[in-house]
């Protein structure tokens, strides 16, 4: 598999999208003002604590107070929340690796017995702000690296489980226990593998360097104020995937390229030749096929091969997505493997959805239903596998007795189509209206069903007349184009009693088949 990330940067937001084999993936933007992203330290202030939820808000400088439950505090907080207090009224101190750690904090404890309002408090985000929600918070703060992560105030190594291998557990664990400062933990990640103790060392010396300038800025800041910004998310992205699947990374701005190419000398200089500037004057997105499958964010119904397909609907609750064989089943004889293959291509690309749109939370998905228990159970072994490469934290519960597959999935960030919705024009926004930049895709999906796999060589289409003018606007139209691509005549028909992106299909004899 081959992975290739493609950035498109403009003067308010920069759009990342990672590609695998040609296909968009996973897909972020980040404002190029900078936000409240995970990973960024604050020195914030304590709003109001709320002794019925066991957590208190605080303010970071963002629009909507920041949230803080008693259980991500951290076991140290106690330590670290009367050394920073120390730091922002001026007093002297000393060097934090010399620091007296204070008995770590009761599990089952109230917030309000180690923090007050008004007080100064050390916080990382650990959730961006989504919907009517302030960022989520936590105070047990980590800082991550190329090969290991940093835990200040933590004594502990720990070595990733998917490094198994005991000689070199021993080894990472071994080149971590000689340079480790006291007063720190690590977390040794996958990527320090084979890597020297040199590279490995350097990382955390750098690591220990930006806590102790976070530090630092508590003495001369106010808060609420930044301490330390998380690197954007491109280069977050290269810094936690790149391996030998990466083939190349795109960038269409020249000091985006620079700072990109400079980093990744940095963790890995035999990757810097797959950094290239985009020059063209295509836009960048345009010249990878990224637009077109930009577009499926916004769609409803995604199409499957022959007829089959999805429809995703989301609720503040969660997420739900139908799986629809559409005419398939009428020309097949065995509705097992019929049901099996349908659902096999619905897995891959819901896999694939929940990674483009970010979706999190709880996710149902309807699939269709399975009498062997070896199929259900085949599905269950590949979702499990296609999701393997999902970097978000999920669970994935064997399909019920309805043939419902639930998934619950980490959100840490606004899913990527939240905007997608407007308020209707036509009732002033006591309903919503679906973009529907998808409708002559879905319609060119089932024209091509009908005249390839069916074999059909004369459509009539019953559509409204905002389809009927978009349909044959211009001498070469996308009805003319259509009739040439799949040598099939299509006649329209205006219908003013259907909807207004509502298309009927009908053949010859004026049979009505979709």
């Amino acid at each position: 598999m081959s992975k290739e990330l493609i950035i498109n940067v403009s003067p308010t937001e920069v759009t990342i999208a990672l590609a695998e084999d040609k296909v968009l993936v996973e897909l972020s933007k980040e404002k190029s003002q900078g936000g409240f992203a995970v990973g960024d330290i604050y020195l914030g202030r304590v709003r109001k604590i709320m002794p019925g939820l066991n957590a208190a808000f605080v303010n970071v400088g963002h629009e909507k107070d920041a949230f803080i439950h008693f259980l991500d505090l951290g076991p140290q907080f106690d330590t670290l929340h009367k050394y920073v207090g120390a730091l922002s009224s001026g007093k002297r101190v000393s060097r934090f690796e010399n620091l007296k750690m204070l008995p770590s904090i009761d599990k089952v404890g109230k917030l309000a017995d180690h923090i007050n309002v008004g007080d100064p408090i050390m916080v990382q985000v650990a959730k961006e702000a989504i919907s009517t929600k302030g960022p989520r918070l936590t105070s047990d703060i980590s800082l991550a690296g190329r090969n290991v992560v940093l835990i200040p105030l933590s004594t502990k190594v720990s070595i990733s489980q998917k490094i198994r291998q005991n000689s070199e557990r021993k080894r990472l664990k071994r080149i971590v226990d000689e340079v480790l400062p006291p007063n720190y933990g690590v977390i040794i990640r996958t990527a320090a593998v084979g890597k020297g103790e040199e590279e490995i060392e350097q990382d955390i010396i750098e690591l220990v360097k930006k806590w102790e300038s976070a530090l630092q800025k508590v003495r001369s800041d106010e808060p609420p104020k930044l301490l330390r910004e998380e690197m954007n998310r491109a280069s977050t992205m290269i810094r936690d995937q790149l391996n030998g699947e990466f083939s190349a990374i795109h960038v269409d701005d020249k000091a985006t390229y620079d700072q990109i190419k400079e980093y990744i000398k940095i963790i890995a200089p035999e990757k810097s030749r797959i950094v290239k500037q985009y020059k063209g004057t295509v836009p960048i997105f345009d010249n990878f096929d990224i637009s077109r499958q930009i577009k499926s964010l916004f769609a409803k119904y995604v199409s499957l091969k022959k007829g089959a397909y999805l429809i995703i609907e989301h609720t503040e609750a969660m997420h739900v997505i139908d799986v629809n064989s559409g005419n398939r089943t009428k020309a097949e004889n065995d509705q097992e493997h019929t049901a099996m293959e349908v659902n096999m291509a619905a897995a891959a690309e819901v896999a694939r959805q929940l990674r483009l749109r970010d979706m999190g939370g709880i996710v149902i998905i309807d699939f269709i239903d399975l009498h062997k228990a070896e199929n259900r159970q085949k599905l269950l072994d590949t979702m499990t596998q296609l999701m393997a490469r999902d970097r978000a934290k999920h669970t994935i519960l064997p399909l019920t007795k309805f043939g419902l597959m639930q998934i619950t999935r980490q959100r840490v960030r606004p899913e990527a189509i939240a905007e997608a919705a407007e308020v209707c024009p036509y009732c002033n926004g006591t309903g919503t209206v679906t973009p529907t930049i998808m409708m002559d895709e879905q319609l060119e999906n089932k024209v091509s069903y009908y005249a390839q796999d069916k074999g059909l060589k004369y459509l009539e289409l019953h559509v409204s007349p905002y389809i009927s003018s978009y349909l044959s606007q211009g001498f070469w139209s996308i009805r003319r184009r259509w009739q040439w691509r799949y040598k099939c005549r299509i006649k329209l028909f205006i219908d003013q009693s259907i909807g207004i992106a509502e298309t009927k299909f009908y053949d010859k004899k004026g049979r009505e088949i979709g």
